[in-house]
């Protein structure tokens, strides 16, 4: 069976930076491969038009140029938030990495300047204007469960799993 919309769908990826080969993700050190519902947005462009077409057993790299990726950096990027909104905003410093809750749901951003009352942060998703690489293997392709559509995503082994 090949990778189409719809299909669950098992991999094991390395992700390395394009440039400087420096390992930033791996499926394999988890010891469990990622399962998706292809063809529904839960990958990144670039991959998930990757995968169309792919059987068990391919192994194969994509490179993924920014657009296809996490897009390009943005300079201006840059919000100015109340502390309010950071837990322990007390111990931000410049380069911090912190995940705040939004309305859009749970959005990383780097803390670029901590004032008295407010924490200026850069909203680009670390990964953007990175070109990348996954090295991929295919382990199971599968028709998805009609509970599976319905819930727009793959469910683990035996069932429903959130």
């Amino acid at each position: 069976m090949q990778v189409a919309t719809n299909s669950v769908v098992s991999f094991h990826y390395v992700l390395t930076d394009a440039q400087n080969g420096e390992v930033i993700d791996s499926s394999r050190e988890r010891g469990e491969p990622l399962v998706i519902l292809a063809g529904r947005g839960q990958l990144i462009p670039g991959v998930e038009k990757g995968l169309e077409g792919k059987i068990v057993g391919d192994k194969f790299v994509l490179e993924i140029a920014p657009e296809d990726g996490y897009g390009q950096r943005r300079d201006d990027a840059v919000q100015r938030l109340s502390k309010k909104y950071f837990p322990n905003a007390e111990r931000l410093k410049a380069g911090d990495e912190v995940v705040l809750q939004t309305k859009f749901g749970p959005q990383q951003v780097r803390v670029l300047k901590v004032g008295a009352s407010v924490v200026d942060v850069d909203v680009n998703h670390p990964l953007a204007g990175v070109t990348l690489n996954f090295d991929i293997e295919i382990t199971d392709v599968r028709d998805a469960t009609t509970e599976e559509l319905e819930h727009g995503h793959a469910h683990g082994p035996g069932g429903h799993h959130h």
